[in-house]
């Protein structure tokens, strides 16, 4: 028997749905929609099922988008996109690899809804301008404007220079080693002076309410809290390496870097309970 349309292209239709939506639970109940209205569509009126459920999935993530707007607007302490486990191997396709990663989903977090579903589109999964068109309800030359406007939004909040994964792990271990000896000196070695810090833990467990800008206050935070003394896992997150941390009272988070010129300039800490739930069997993520 051929393999369903839909599940032969599951993957892709979860990674669309997360990149949009930042939100692997959100995702899941698109992709269920999605379903539920393909399981209806007469086949032999679908010309091209891949670009069909992209187009499908797009349309039931921007309408979710709105749901979460109300929920976010509730939201106590800092946002972050929901960390997800994945294979190294993702970081094989680069272009994925940086558009899955929690710095970028973090980017398109200030991107409208549209614009940022014209960027998942185009940007990242190459799908032509008429395509998108279809998929978000404008018009071709609306969407290579809302492309372009995007696009600079982005370039303009993104490093200019890629790391590679060996040295964004060569870091992450610098980082995990300091954290453990609890030495400050160590900390402000390798991160920027301007490091930023920002952890999610939704009002669920202990985070720091916004923001802490600069490296001495983020050390100074970092080498105070119990997560200094926790069991750290060097994982693969979302394309990158990253930590999973886990202390004897139960609390546990994921800690991705964005790093630049060899240094740390943002921590992402995320330790909202009900987004670590995917941090022990790895999602397929794919183009």
């Amino acid at each position: 028997m051929t393999e369903d349309p839909f599940v032969a292209h599951r993957s892709l239709l979860f990674t669309v749905a997360y990149e949009m939506l930042g939100s692997a639970a959100d995702a899941e109940d698109v992709l269920q929609e999605t379903w539920l209205r393909w399981a209806a569509v007469d086949r032999s009126q679908v010309g091209d099922p891949r670009a069909y459920l992209v187009r499908a999935v797009t349309r039931q993530a921007l309408n979710r988008i709105r749901t979460l707007a109300r929920r976010r607007e509730d939201y106590v302490g800092e946002w972050l996109p929901e960390p997800l486990l994945t294979h190294p191997d993702v970081a094989d396709d680069v272009e994925l690899a940086e558009s899955v990663s929690i710095a970028m989903l973090t980017v398109l977090e200030t991107l409208r809804p549209v614009e940022r579903a014209v960027f998942v589109l185009h940007e990242v999964f190459g799908i032509p301008h008429n395509e998108v068109a279809e998929a978000v309800g404008k018009t071709p030359d609306a969407v290579r404007q809302i492309a372009r406007r995007a696009r600079n939004h982005v370039s303009a909040r993104q490093p200019r220079a890629r790391v590679s994964p060996t040295e964004h792990k060569a870091v992450m271990g610098r980082f995990v080693a300091a954290l453990h000896t609890g030495r400050i000196q160590d900390l402000l070695e390798i991160m920027a002076p301007d490091v930023i810090l920002i952890a999610d833990g939704g009002g669920l467990s202990a985070a720091a309410p916004a923001p802490v800008h600069g490296a001495e206050l983020v050390a100074r935070l970092l080498t105070g809290t119990e997560r200094a003394e926790a069991d750290t896992t060097l994982v693969w997150v979302n394309g990158a390496p990253a930590i999973r941390i886990e202390s004897d009272g139960g609390g546990r988070a994921a800690v991705s870097l964005r790093i630049e010129n060899g240094r740390i300039t943002r921590i992402y800490a995320t330790s909202n309970p009900q987004k670590l739930t995917r941090l022990h069997e790895p999602t397929a993520l794919t183009r």
